[in-house]
Order: structure tokens, then sequence, then C-alpha cells
């Protein structure tokens, strides 16, 4: 297990907390990041949005929102919050398993806490390069066990 890293499921909502853990491990051993303190949260769209009002000025839903709290692109203290719902969305518009695109979402956080950026063009191409390479890369993790068990939405 990797010090310092929290995973929460809000609700009924049941996450492979161990998946989790592994993938932050090949993650940081492949991107070599440490964390200080990072929860990974996987919520309902409500509770997202309701962070993303708070604290963004957006009034809606979105997939996922990631907080680093010290600045630091190596040694993450920070948060990442996963919609689940519109991960399932997700998942379906680009025809893969939730499980799949819910990987990619926490590769995605990650690669925020390292300073990626996908809000312009040529940086969101470089970011979406090393997600897809990432996720590929660890996809077996899903295929081999469930991230998310026992959800309304799987």
């Amino acid at each position: 297990m990797i010090k310092n890293l929290t995973v929460f499921g809000e609700g009924k909502l049941k996450i492979n907390k161990k998946l989790v853990h592994n993938l932050m491990g090949l993650l940081a051993k492949e991107l070599g990041f440490s964390i200080a303190s990072l929860p990974v949260n996987f919520l309902s769209p409500e509770t997202i949005r309701q962070v993303n009002v708070e604290y963004l000025g957006h009034d809606y839903s979105t997939d996922i929102i990631t907080f680093n709290y010290s600045g630091s692109n190596d040694d993450f203290d920070g948060e990442i919050l996963i919609s689940v719902a519109d991960a399932a969305e997700n998942a379906k518009r680009y025809e893969c398993s939730l499980d799949n695109e819910l990987l990619r979402l926490v590769i995605h956080g990650v690669l925020h806490l390292m300073g990626y950026d996908d809000k312009q063009s040529a940086e969101r191409k470089k970011m979406k390069k090393l997600e897809n390479f990432l996720t590929n890369k660890f996809e077996y993790l899903v295929y081999n066990d469930r991230l998310l068990y026992d959800s309304q939405n799987s």
C-alpha cells in the first residue's frame, strides 16, 4: 500500500482500494513522483457539481477535478475527485468499460498533479498521448480485477 494515499467511495460506491493503491505505486515508479497526501474520491455528480460551483465557479457536473495544494509536481499534496456517473457516460461515449474509464481518470488526475494541462490544444495533445500510453500500459489491472464493485452504475 502507498503511504499517504486514501481512497474514498461516496454512498454505495464500493471502490477496490487495493487496485487504486497498486495503480498509484506503478504510476509513481513510472513517472517518478511521491505522495505527501493524496485522497482519491469517487463521488456522485451532485457532490462533484457542488465542489465545481464552490471552488471553480462552474455550475455543472464534470468527470474529474484535481486540486494541487502544494504546487509541487513531484511530491503530491493534493486531491483527485472523480464523478462515477460522469465516468459511466464517458465509457458509453467512448465504448469502453466503466473500470477502464475510471482507470483513465485516475491517470488523468495524476498527470494534472504533475503539471500537465488540457486547456490549450498543444498541451492537451501532449497530455492525451501520455494518458493513452499509461492507460494502455496499466489496463491489465482492470482486466484482472474490478475497480468499482456493487455500484448502481456498473
